[in-house]
């Protein structure tokens, strides 16, 4: 039995990086100052996803995520892939194989109509890569993100500054030698989803003890939420496009089953920050340059930003 006098265990979910290294260093020292150092170096620390693209560092953000570890040996890191990394981890060859030893090529179909379009790569190793693979180091032939207002930076995915911060031009197969083997090993190692059975969350009615279910996108509406947890569980590759990772509107609100009983799901992706409830979606950032980088912190729901402007 776990001492009811004890206090709950921290619990830091970070939204979208994308490749803003000196925003995370400032949200880090930021988390520092607002959690008791005791609580923080025990933490439960949960990124939940796209740590590259759009910004400028990706490689130093990376060296930043992979030192976590050793630098705080007593805190738990939770990595969650997002839509970004995935198509990064595609590229370079790193993701699990599909389970039923089919190829990834087989996924390409039901999206080839938008192959001109969006430029997909073809250069060395494409026949044997992940459709979002291809997408993500593609060159896309539109110079403008209408939805976005934003022009796009090389592919669909604003991959080019990832490759240039390894050194090489977007698009370059030679960036599969140009990422360390350390960063090889974090890409094929994030995880889908993450579970917790017992979070403790700040409520109007007081602290509630919740499940947690942490994802990069969501989990979708009408599908069964157990067959979804075992798929993202088993990283199954055979799907070209996974809709827990870059779903929108169908993976906005929590499945019905799930509200069962008490379960937060936290993720980021949509380019916003919205509490409603036990559903989080942490990434007010959005990978735009001057937008915050943003953690909610449980038990208590506060929000922390890399621009707040704190004093030790």
């Amino acid at each position: 039995m776990s001492d009811p006098k004890a206090r709950p265990r921290i619990v830091c979910c970070i939204g979208d990086t994308h490749g803003f290294h000196t925003k995370l260093q400032n949200l880090w020292s930021n988390l520092q100052s607002v959690i008791d150092p005791s609580d923080f170096s025990t933490a439960l620390i949960i990124f939940l996803g796209d740590y590259c693209d759009r910004g400028p560092d990706t490689k130093k953000v990376i060296d930043f995520l992979v030192s976590l570890p050793s630098r705080y040996p007593n805190q738990k890191h939770i990595f969650l892939t997002g839509n970004h990394d995935l198509a990064f981890a595609a590229f370079v060859s790193v993701l699990p194989p599909p389970p039923d030893g089919s190829e990834f090529s087989e996924g390409w179909k039901e999206y080839a109509d938008s192959e001109d379009r969006e430029g997909w790569f073809k250069g060395d190793g494409y026949e044997r890569m992940h459709l979002q693979g291809r997408r993500w180091g593609g060159k896309i032939k539109a110079k403008f993100n209408a939805a976005k207002g934003t022009e796009y930076k090389g592919s669909i995915y604003d991959a080019g500054p990832t490759f240039e911060s390894y050194g090489v031009p977007h698009g370059s197969a030679d960036l599969v030698k140009a990422v360390p083997d350390e960063h090889k090993k974090f890409l094929a190692d994030m995880v889908w989803v993450h579970e917790e059975d017992d979070v403790c969350v700040e409520t109007a009615d007081g602290i509630k003890h919740c499940r947690l279910i942490a994802v990069h996108a969501g989990l979708e509406k009408d599908k069964d939420a157990k067959q979804q947890l075992a798929s993202l569980k088993a990283r199954d590759t055979r799907v070209p496009k996974i809709e827990a990772l870059s779903g929108r509107k169908n993976v906005w609100d929590i499945p019905k089953e799930l509200t069962e009983k008490p379960t937060v799901v936290v993720s980021g992706h949509h380019g916003k920050l919205y509490i409603e409830g036990l559903r989080l979606i942490i990434d007010e950032g959005g990978g735009m340059a001057e937008r915050p980088v943003a953690a909610v912190v449980l038990p208590s729901m506060k929000i922390v930003r890399d621009t707040d402007a704190l004093t030790n």
